[in-house]
């Protein structure tokens, strides 16, 4: 039956286009995010603390959270929801 046919062949295409290419095109949107991170930019880590970044050493960033108080963070720990783009 037609049914049966979808179900078994084509339900796991769908699956594919409908759920797990937009996870992995949103997932491809934070790593550039990330990678476009610059000494300078203002942040917020996804722990809410705001920060600027003081130095970028591979993963791991170096915030400036307050006078004379600096954090090390993992890169993937900034929230790119809270934070704005770098300017070009």
């Amino acid at each position: 039956t037609p049914l049966v046919h979808f179900m078994a062949q084509d339900l796991p295409y769908s699956i594919q286009f409908f759920m797990i290419r937009p996870q992995q095109k949103k997932q491809k949107e934070v790593n550039r995010f990330r990678d476009a991170l610059a000494v300078g930019q203002d942040v917020v880590t996804i722990g809410g603390i705001h920060g600027t970044i003081k130095n970028i050493d591979g993963n791991i960033i170096t915030l400036k959270v307050a006078t004379g108080v600096e954090i090390r963070v993992e890169k993937a720990a900034i929230n790119p929801n809270g934070t704005q783009p770098a300017q070009a």
